[in-house]
């Protein structure tokens, strides 16, 4: 990263560019951008903060691309034919993915701890950011999610957080490949499983990746992750889990509705847990950042104490509120596995559950809509009720041959609950008419910022 030079965002109130773009600025560049929900009337609070912090904003029709010396940073699946892109490529800007400048200013981190799997990322990400912060490390952190133990009054979408340590923590995406770009000192392997890419595509890049880290932070009790990770017989790996074997483990677990505690046993000691973050998915979360905190030289009884104070993500089971005794929560669940964590927390305790789910793209359905219905088939009772839209969409090429209808129809088929209703707000019709005392409503979803306003829409019509 250059800071006397100037860099320009396409895109820059996505999950992944609006930290990206802070740290770049915090770091001493120019910074402007664009972005589509800003010409649509979308999502204001979120770029009234941008511009309060000097970021210049523009319409995405090429206005704020007015030299050839300006860095266009923009996702590789962008179309030529987007104006930015094309005002850019006339004036021969440098083009750079997110990826590519995250991964420059990340590998320039004189240490660092990268965070990859299918799921959970995010979650441990935050974890390891608040446990070394706490731990006065004053981390630099890049996360795809607001971080709740960040937030203030000049920080309202804390995504991410630039420190003047030496340490950069940072979650890595394999979905479009680009973990591939990025040494990490600690790489956390939290799982392997069907997402954007397949198996075999999976293991390519997941085994690269924690060959290339001086220790590896493994999930032992992910059988794709333990068939990869095991063979390599790599020096200073370190597993995590709830079976026997692993290095960083979980016992004596109580369920509680709004956290857990467990016993941690981790290098010949036992330490008590308190997590305020509920589901055992968060237990094996906090057990991969608490050992990556170790791994960079934290004791284990500070990073104890400080995940103890980690009060979770914004749309990671974000509980919105309760209305008429029914309970609403926000949800970034979205692919199999962060469906099944998510219903399985809700499913230890009882009370009907109503889950809305709004598919994040007409691709994701074609790879995985088979293993999503099975998902849904299996986790929801008699009693629950599922109900779809159509996948978020705002523009662009794309195959809508294969719909939301193929999960319902799926579920449907298996004995469960399940309508297709193409129309979110017509989805929220549905979910007042249905939703009685006791139950308990999930929003779920992913690449639409929207979805919480649409959770906090549906609480407000349910205390009327």
């Amino acid at each position: 990263m250059h800071k006397n030079k100037s860099y320009f965002f396409c895109g820059i109130g996505g999950s992944g560019m609006l930290p990206l773009a802070n740290i770049v600025r915090d770091a001493g560049a120019a910074v402007s951008g664009s972005d589509r929900a800003l010409d649509q009337g979308r999502l204001g609070p979120k770029f009234e903060w941008l511009q309060s912090l000097g970021i210049d904003l523009f319409p995405q029709d090429g206005s704020g691309i007015i030299s050839g010396d300006q860095i266009l940073i923009a996702s590789a699946a962008i179309e030529d034919s987007v104006p930015d892109i094309a005002k850019a490529n006339a004036l021969g800007c440098t083009r750079l993915t997110r990826a590519e400048l995250l991964a420059d200013l990340f590998n320039a981190a004189l240490r660092s701890v990268a965070v990859g799997g299918t799921s959970g990322k995010s979650t441990v990400t935050g974890m390891i950011g608040w446990i070394l912060t706490d731990a006065g490390r004053d981390p630099t952190i890049m996360n795809g999610a607001v971080m709740k133990n960040f937030v203030a009054d000049d920080a309202p979408f804390a995504s991410a957080r630039v420190g003047q340590g030496e340490v950069f923590v940072s979650e890595v995406d394999e979905s479009d490949g680009s973990i591939a770009l990025f040494a990490p000192e600690v790489a956390v392997l939290n799982n392997v499983s069907l997402d954007h890419k397949t198996l075999e595509e999976l293991r390519q890049l997941f085994g690269d990746f924690a060959k290339k880290a001086k220790a590896c932070v493994w999930n032992a009790d992910d059988a794709e992750t333990m068939a990869l990770i095991a063979p390599m017989h790599l020096s200073g790996a370190v597993s995590f889990g709830f079976s026997a074997d692993a290095d960083f483990r979980a016992t004596d677990i109580i369920d509680l509705p709004l956290g857990s505690r467990f016993a941690l046993h981790a290098l010949g000691e036992a330490h008590a847990v308190s997590l305020i973050v509920p589901g055992r998915h968060n237990i094996a979360n906090a057990l991969a950042a608490i050992a990556a905190s170790v791994a960079l030289g934290v004791p284990a009884e500070q990073a104890v104490r400080s995940v103890e104070r980690f009060c979770g993500l914004a749309r990671r089971f974000d509980i919105v509120g309760t209305a008429n005794d029914i309970t609403l929560i926000d949800d970034f669940g979205h692919n199999p596995d962060k469906i099944a964590a998510t219903l399985a927390t809700l499913k230890a305790f009882p009370g009907r559950i109503i889950a809305f789910f709004q598919p994040h793209g007409y691709g994701p359905i074609r790879v995985m809509g088979g293993e999503l219905a099975t998902v849904f088939a299996a986790m929801l009772g008699e009693d629950d009720h599922l109900i779809l839209c159509d996948p978020v969409y705002f523009g662009g090429t794309v195959d809508k041959s294969t719909g939301s209808p193929s999960i319902t129809d799926a579920v449907t088929a298996a004995g469960r609950n399940a309508e297709y209703i193409p129309m979110r707000e017509e989805c929220g019709n549905r979910i007042v008419e249905l939703a009685r005392p006791g139950d308990r409503i999930v929003i779920m979803g992913a690449r639409d910022d929207t979805l919480s306003g649409f959770a906090a829409d549906v609480l407000k019509r349910l205390s009327v």
